[in-house]
């Protein structure tokens, strides 16, 4: 019996373990389920987060870390919580299949570490992130997309050469930071930069070498003005397809744009006054142009020459003057009428056609007679007759020359070719000045205001030419100003005259010699080609009308104006006897003055003992039986008795001395230092004037 309890005390014994082992696994089990693993001991979805198979949403959940994620994940959702890099586990770089990470709006400082080396897109918008260092991109060498806007990322603080090692780096955001300058060094894989909102205000000619890949460029934003950026800065971005300079302060578009592929070019909010006419040239695809919120008054006819896939072209917030200078705008509009949206192309000036539509004006654009236009979008052709708008109501032109000379339809752009960085026609604000002549490479010009309402040029040439462009812009800001006329003069002529000019106003003259065309298709309709040389310009101011017209005097021969300096040494000295003369006159007025005053204090004796009873021939007296009048001002002397003959010899005679008062009640004499307050009629006024105080004076 013995050894049979034995054996079933053991089975017992083994059951028992039996249990308590498989009771031990259970427990395990449930707690790494509770730790948010799984059997195997990878995590599980976190409980405060939502898994969709590989789509792991903790977004919106104040997450101050990054909780075990599974290992399956590809996309984590980690957006709008308060992470900071202290919250980014090292376990993370595990995750080999994570693809697209969203960690923007959280408490970032840095650039976070320790992220899936198989990352491909990386949110970080909306962080505070300041650096940006190469070692910590080098560890996603496959990321593609990476979004910074909205951080604190300057220029020196991108480390140089940051992005060397992320070659397929197809898409960069750095909106809204501090760059002062584009960033260097970037990935020749980009595809697409945008830069907007920043503090970048220079483009030097290197700043895109090497971006041939790059599609889609955005600056609004920033400080970009013609003069800061460099000829080709844009031409060597021979794919992008969308350009957009929005908010910047340029007064003309960019120099050489890429032409091949662009589709879009946004140039919206800034300060254009022109656009020259070849500034659209070989944009054959481009299908949106945007010019709206400038100042533009007018387009030179064949800008949109090649633009044949445009389908919308937004012009709104400009002041158009809509007269015969946009008549082939509106024939180009009417042929293009069923492919092309426009918005905006509303009329500011003149009065009568204010607030309408250009489209609309097929009435008024046929009375402008234009010689010599071309197709729509050709070139300007060759003028024959005299040429006037009559939209407005008034002649555009008056120029008095001969029958040949035409009247400039008013609004016509010209374009210079500008040698400067970013330049398309001179400017007043620029470092050099412009004067009343310019010398040009076989041109001089010359320019003088006649009148204020009319400037005179002249030019000679160093060999003869078929013809002239002249051009001339009168310079201002506001919608009424910054209208641009050319016309074409003969090649003979040497002399032009402007009329009908803005008095008290600035114009730019400029003029160029055209070449003679042998024909062909991009030939003008007057046989006319614009020549290799850059135009020559000079300044003029017309005058005020009010002021007096000097004008005259401007236009005397050297030999008159030479006895300038001689005539003003005349009339110098001449002045200088005259001022001598009155001088002298004053003083002797002063002295006498003075001589006649100071007889009032003649003693009783002096002077009586050789003189008749008539001794007052002596002061100046004119003796009289009623009335005896001194003649220095202030006294009247009257004899107490008239009525009795006068003595040949009287011992003495009583005179009663009146004062006379001025109309104003004041004191003929004062003092020195006398108030001018003795209209009160005392006596106190004229002690200090040298006057007796008593009434009788006896003589």
């Amino acid at each position: 019996m013995a050894p049979e309890g034995v054996v079933e005390l053991r089975d017992w014994l083994f059951l028992l373990m039996l249990c308590l082992t498989l009771l031990a696994e259970v427990l395990e089990v449930a707690a790494a389920t509770a730790q948010g693993y799984d059997e195997e001991g990878d995590p599980v979805c976190p409980s405060v987060c939502r898994c969709d198979e590989d789509f792991i949403y903790c977004n919106d959940r104040g997450l101050s870390s990054i909780p075990p994620l599974p290992p399956s994940a590809t996309v984590l959702y980690l957006q709008n919580n308060h992470i900071d890099n202290a919250g980014l586990p090292t376990s993370l770089e595990r995750q080999l299949t994570v693809r697209v990470v969203y960690l923007y709006d959280n408490e970032l400082d840095d650039f976070p570490m320790h992220l899936p080396p198989s990352l491909r897109e990386l949110h970080l918008q909306d962080n505070n992130i300041r650096m940006l260092p190469r070692a910590t991109l080098a560890r996603m060498p496959l990321l593609e997309k990476l979004h910074l806007d909205d951080n604190s990322v300057s220029t020196v603080s991108i480390e140089d050469q940051a992005f060397v090692d992320n070659p397929r780096l197809r898409l960069l955001f750095l909106s809204r930071n501090h760059l002062s300058s584009i960033p260097s060094g970037l990935p020749a894989s980009l595809e697409e930069l945008r830069l907007d909102d920043n503090r970048i205000s220079t483009i030097p000619t290197h700043a895109f070498r090497g971006l041939s890949s790059l599609r889609r460029l955005v600056l609004d934003g920033n400080l970009l003005a013609n003069q800061r950026i460099a000829d080709d800065t844009f031409s060597r971005l021979s794919n992008l397809t969308e350009l957009s300079l929005v908010r910047n302060s340029l007064l003309t578009p960019p120099l050489n744009l890429p032409s091949t592929h662009l589709q879009r070019l946004s140039l919206q909010d800034n300060a254009l006054i022109h656009m020259p006419r070849g500034s659209l040239d070989g944009m054959r695809r481009l299908q949106r142009l945007d010019l709206s919120g400038n100042n533009l008054t007018t387009l030179p006819r064949g800008l949109f020459k090649d633009l044949d896939s445009l389908g919308q072209l937004l012009v709104r917030g400009n002041p158009w003057h809509c007269g015969c200078n946009l008549r082939w705008l509106h024939d180009w509009l009417h042929a293009r009428s069923s492919s092309i949206t426009v918005r905006g192309l509303t009329c500011q000036g003149p009065d009568k056609v204010r607030d309408m539509a250009l489209k609309d004006l097929t009435s008024q654009m046929e009375e402008c007679e234009v010689p010599g236009i071309v197709a729509a979008g050709a070139g300007v052709g060759a003028t024959g007759s005299e040429t006037r708008d009559r939209v407005g109501g008034a002649e555009v032109g008056g120029v008095a020359a001969s029958s040949t000379t035409l009247a400039p339809p008013q609004g016509s752009l010209f374009t210079l070719r500008s040698k400067r960085p970013g330049l398309g026609l001179p400017d007043s604000g620029l470092d050099y000045t412009l004067g009343s002549s310019g010398v040009g490479k076989s041109l001089a010009l010359n320019v003088k205001a006649l009148a204020p309402d009319s400037i005179r040029v002249t030019w000679s040439v160093a060999q003869p030419t078929s013809s002239f462009r002249l051009s001339w812009l009168r310079l201002g800001t506001s919608a009424a100003m910054g209208s641009i006329t050319e016309t074409l003069v003969r090649g003979d002529r040497r002399e032009y005259l402007l009329t009908s000019l803005q008095p008290r106003s600035s114009y730019i003259i400029c003029m160029v010699p055209l070449a003679a065309s042998s024909g062909g298709k991009g030939a003008r309709a007057g046989g006319d080609t614009d020549s290799d040389e850059a135009p020559v310009c000079a300044k003029a101011e017309t005058s005020d009308p009010s002021q007096p017209d000097v004008g005259q005097e401007d236009n005397q021969d050297p030999e008159h104006m030479a006895t300038l300096p001689l005539a003003g040494i005349i009339g110098g000295a001449t002045a200088i006897v005259s001022l001598a003369l009155i001088v002298a006159v004053f003083c002797w007025y002063r002295h006498r003055a003075g001589r006649l005053s100071s007889r009032d204090h003649y003693s009783r004796g002096s002077s009586r003992k050789n003189k008749h009873y008539d001794d007052y021939i002596e002061s100046g007296t004119k003796k009289d039986t009623t009335i005896l009048e001194i003649r220095s001002p202030g006294f009247q002397m009257t004899p107490m008795a008239t009525h009795q003959p006068l003595q040949p010899m009287p011992l003495r005679e009583d005179y009663i001395i009146h004062t006379i008062f001025p109309s104003n009640g004041t004191g003929l004499y004062k003092g020195a230092h006398q108030v001018s307050n003795a209209g009160y009629g005392t006596n106190r006024g004229y002690r200090e004037g040298g006057i007796p105080d008593i009434d009788y004076c006896y003589t």
